[in-house]
Parts: structure tokens; C-alpha cells; sequence
């Protein structure tokens, strides 16, 4: 609810708005399944894209599998790389930011599995509860290991 209410405030005056990623803890788009828990959201930035506000969201490492469903349905302009923008003549690399730069081969590599098709075919194969309860124990080792 929070962030719907800062939507809110931001597209008061906003000539667009910018996601870097992660807006979801996980994020995997099965044929004929969506995860709980989004509703607010998506229905807030699907208002803001039907109001004709341009809402850009570049893909995070939580939320890499988002591919047709919230550009399609939402509206959101997706980007999976780091974009160079201008305004007010200062220039600006917009990205999530994960992987970039040396070093973190261990998460480069976990990335490029995690956006591998095969790998992706795969894990779409298991039942949405399993896979999302497996997404949700990942991300929470992740997090406890990153916190430590």
C-alpha cells in the first residue's frame, strides 16, 4: 500500500517514471498463473501507464522471468540493460546494477543459469507453490547471507 500511495504522489507531476528493478521479491511468469500478493500494484502502475505516464522498469535479479505479462497487461516499458539517459544536460546510467563491474563471479554465473532458456523451460515445469516456496527459501538465505 505504501508504494501505490508514493505512486500516487510521484505521478502528480511526473513526465515519467523510472523502476530499477527488484520490484518484486520474485517474479516468474508461468502460462496461465500469476503470483499473489501484486494485485495493488500492478493495478497502480497499469493506472499510471492508462493515464499515459510512460513507467520504465529495468529488470532486477529478483525479478528476471517478468517477460511479456506485465508489458502486455501493465504497460510497463521493460529494459533488461543499463540505458544511458540525459536530462538537463548531466547524462545518467540507468540500471538495476546487479552483476556489473569486476568481481561476484559466483552471482554472474548464478545469473546467467537463472537466464538460461533451458533452465527457464524447466523451472516453469514445477507447480507454482512448490517453485515459488523454493524462490521465497532462496531469496531468504540469500538476504541472511548478504546481512551477516
Amino acid at each position: 500500500k505504501r508504494i501505490c500511495a508514493f505512486l500516487d504522489e510521484a505521478s502528480k507531476d511526473a513526465a515519467e517514471i523510472l523502476l530499477l528493478g527488484d520490484l518484486f521479491d520474485f517474479w516468474f511468469e508461468w502460462r496461465k498463473a500469476v503470483p499473489r500478493g501484486h494485485v495493488r500494484l500492478l493495478g497502480k502502475l497499469a493506472e499510471l501507464s492508462d493515464r499515459g505516464i510512460p513507467v520504465h522498469l529495468w529488470i532486477g535479479n529478483h525479478d528476471m522471468w517478468i517477460f511479456d505479462y506485465i508489458p502486455d497487461e501493465v504497460g510497463l516499458q521493460l529494459h533488461r540493460e543499463p540505458l544511458e539517459r540525459t536530462w538537463n544536460g548531466r547524462r545518467f546510467l540507468i540500471g538495476h546494477g546487479d552483476g556489473l563491474g569486476p568481481g561476484d563471479h559466483g552471482y554472474k554465473f548464478i545469473k546467467r543459469v537463472f537466464r538460461n532458456p533451458v533452465c527457464q523451460w524447466l523451472f516453469a515445469r514445477l507447480h507454482p507453490n512448490f517453485a515459488i516456496a523454493m524462490a521465497e527459501f532462496w531469496s531468504g538465505r540469500s538476504r541472511k547471507k548478504n546481512y551477516e
